[in-house]
């Protein structure tokens, strides 16, 4: 049994839960949790907030019936364990394991998933919320003494402490707290794609924080629409997501959290310790009554609110307080569950009696000897900016840091011995940080070349071309890129192009569904604008007709402080091509289209204009990008007089959509051809109004197969392949 528990975890160590893909039978299984889940919407959210409190018992639903084979390993341990703990309550006194007095610690590191926002939270924040899961399991909390009279002497002491690890799994120091900036903080829909996200591209150390080893907590901005979530012992094994999920408002009692919220660690951690919700494990709280296998809490139906003389079972007051329950006066844990807690640390089950050994504890640096200065570190607020503006930067050194010498060339002032000092930037540029951390006895230092950009307030002047012709790789000098996953990133290729022999591609060949990469642009002066138009070619096939890829133009008329979305070329309408399932190459400009984008109001006739483009990976195949353009005249452009031609759906059987967008009143003729040229069917839309329009294509009388289909405004041509099935 245990053996089948570590080859699981070997091979899979980090358990792709979402992404495996699954039979009718558990497609099924999934859908009944996922209308059970939907018929208990609003049951799981504490009164007076907006978001599950927890999902542990969803994800331990859908993770089981996504996995036969490890449902079915634990639930032999669920049954292991109930016997264990019976056992361990039965020889307390006799087994030294059990036995009151001894202390389990627990080796903890917080992984912070970030995009510079509040959500980085503070390590001020993060010792605030050990301090707080210590004092709870300890029994520490003086509210423990004011419990419903009806429980009056049962608050029990867990004997189990957390204490931050201080060396990375390559024995590295650290401060027991990693941070990784990622897009993927906000994108809560995959844990899995989140903890990758970690091992790959954390500042302290990038590969596997086993589970055995420590306690890893993932701290993000979120988590799929709850507070916080975790898996029970015999479900997972060692692997690194053996741990816990939680939103950073709910991280402690200060920074971006609050004293009502603080329990949400003490909440998962009992979870993980191999304790359901006091109602049982397969629901939300109010649905039905149910027990959690703890003989000292009552059966009930579980609470989301502080109602004291609550008594939903009939056997009694219910336990409102419990640290199990959704109520905001959580204040204990019974005997009984300190039993199953205990039980859980001490068993084979998990690995997670390997946690609190001594040699493991030595090995993490959680054996609590004195902390010595071993690193100097920071960040900065933002990394890009425009003459004028100010950066905000945090010492993240470690450990015992007493003193802090910075040195900011380029800045304004120059130097400064604060903590988390502010510094104004004047002169645009490319600028180095360094810093020297002190603990009175011994200095490090850390210095970070090229670390802040600032952008001209004054930028280049429009019209501007861009062709990539001459350009052997991006970023330049005018062109930026942001590829926070680590993956391939927009780069300069010859292998195609509209004109010339150079365009700009996305190999989105291995890219990870959700995987964002932008194009961004310098500052750009278009403060003597009178219209403002934004146009490219591009060319994108899919792989199959599912892939959800999309394009996305944003605009700035602040330096890129805050972005507008100006046009979102959707999964349905994005493909040029038809689908390719090699590596696609544009062989003629007829799989090439043009995006003409006039929307750039006067809000952003700024000196320190930019744009971006942002491709979201779906599955598909590769993306080209050529002809960068943007006009300031007031003539409209022949060619811009009609724009983001689509056919949806595509392929199709007997009818789709002609969709595109007019500049001005016009005629329009769609034509449809076979794919040597012959004319198939040819119709006339007098006097189309400006704006969107959609034209249904009724193409029954033709048969099966590839054709082209031609848009004709005035002389402008533009043609869309389609497959009819």
């Amino acid at each position: 049994m245990l053996m089948a528990i570590a080859m699981v975890a070997s091979i899979t160590p980090i358990f792709a839960q979402e992404s495996d893909p699954v039979s009718p039978e558990i497609a099924r299984e999934l859908k009944e949790i996922e209308l059970r889940r939907a018929e208990q919407k609003g049951k799981g959210v504490r009164e007076g907030e907006t978001e599950d409190y927890c999902t542990t018992h969803w994800k331990m639903q859908e993770m089981l019936a996504k996995h036969p084979a490890m449902k079915r390993l634990f639930d032999r341990h669920e049954d292991a364990l109930e016997l264990e703990t019976i056992a361990f309550e039965k020889n307390k006194d006799s087994n030294p394991l059990a036995k009151a007095g001894t202390v389990y610690t627990i080796p903890v590191v917080f992984h912070i998933l970030h995009q510079n926002g509040s959500e980085n939270i503070s390590v001020d924040q993060v010792e605030n919320a050990l301090f707080i899961m210590n004092r709870d399991y300890r029994l520490l909390n003086a509210d423990a003494g004011s419990v419903a009279a009806t429980f009056t002497g049962l608050p029990a002491d867990a004997e189990i402490e957390f204490a931050l690890a201080t060396k990375a799994p390559d024995g590295s120091c650290f401060n027991g707290i990693t941070r990784t900036y990622s897009p993927l903080s906000y994108d809560g829909s995959s844990g899995i794609a989140q903890v990758q996200e970690i091992v790959d591209e954390n500042n302290v150390y990038q590969g596997l924080w086993e589970g055995d080893e420590y306690l890893n907590i993932f701290v993000c901005g979120d988590i799929g629409g709850a507070a916080g979530y975790t898996y029970r012992p015999g479900s997972i094994g060692s692997a690194m997501n053996n741990g816990i999920w939680v939103k950073h408002t709910y991280v402690g009692s200060i920074g971006t959290a609050n004293v009502s919220r603080s329990r949400t660690l003490t909440h998962e951690a009992g979870h993980w310790l191999n304790l359901k919700h006091c109602w049982g494990g397969t629901n939300d709280p109010g649905v039905s009554c149910g027990n959690d296998n703890v003989s000292d809490t009552p059966t009930t139906e579980g609470w989301s609110s502080c109602t004291l003389s609550g008594n939903t079972c009939g056997g009694g007051i219910d336990n409102v307080e419990n640290y199990m329950e959704y109520s905001y006066c959580s204040k204990m844990f019974t005997q009984g569950q300190v039993n199953r807690m205990r039980n859980a640390l001490t068993s084979s089950t998990d690995g997670r009696n390997n946690l609190w050994t001594t040699s493991n504890l030595n090995a993490v640096g959680a054996n609590g000897a004195p902390l010595t200065l071993c690193k100097a570190d920071f960040n900065a607020d933002s990394y890009e900016i425009c003459e004028g503006d100010d950066i905000n930067f945090s010492d993240f050194s470690y450990n015992n840091v007493t003193g802090w010498t910075w040195s900011f060339p380029g800045g304004t002032p120059s130097s400064s011995n604060l903590e988390d000092p502010t510094i104004t930037y004047l002169t645009a540029g490319t600028y180095s940080v360094t810093l020297q951390a002190t603990d009175g006895s011994s200095t490090v230092s850390e210095t970070k070349t090229a670390y802040i950009t600032v952008l001209p307030n004054v930028g280049v002047s429009a019209p501007i071309q861009e062709g990539f012709e001459g350009i052997s790789s991006l970023p330049t000098a005018q062109w930026f890129i942001e590829n926070p996953d680590g993956g391939f990133g927009w780069n300069t290729t010859s292998v195609a192009s509209y004109t010339g022999s150079t365009s700009m591609r996305m190999i989105n060949t291995s890219a990870n569904d959700g995987n964002k990469d932008d194009f961004i642009s310098n500052t750009i002066d278009l403060s003597s604008a009178s219209a403002v138009t934004l146009s490219f070619k591009y060319s994108f096939a899919k792989r199959a007709t599912a892939d959800a890829d999309k394009l996305q133009i944003w605009a700035s008329g602040d330096c890129g402080n805050t972005w507008s979305l100006r046009k979102n070329i959707s999964s349905a309408t994005i493909a040029t091509s038809s689908n390719i399932g090699g590596n696609y190459v544009p062989s003629s400009t007829s799989q090439w289209e043009e995006v003409v984008i006039t929307n750039i109001s006067s809000s952003f006739w700024t000196s320190n204009f930019r744009f971006k483009i942002t491709f979201t990976a779906g599955g598909g195949n590769n993306m080209y990008i050529d002809d960068i353009n943007i006009d300031t005249s007031t003539d409209i452009d022949e060619l811009s007089t009609v724009s983001e031609f689509g056919i949806y759906p595509n392929p199709f059987s007997e009818v789709t959509n002609v969709e595109f967008n007019l500049i001005q009143p016009s005629d329009v003729k769609i034509e449809v051809y076979d794919v040597v040229g012959k004319l198939m069917q040819s119709n006339i839309h007098s006097n189309r109004s400006l704006g969107e329009n959609r034209i249904p294509l009724n193409v029954g009388n033709i048969s099966k197969g590839m054709y082209l289909v031609k848009l004709t405004v005035g002389t402008n041509e533009l043609t869309k392949r389609i497959i009819i099935e």
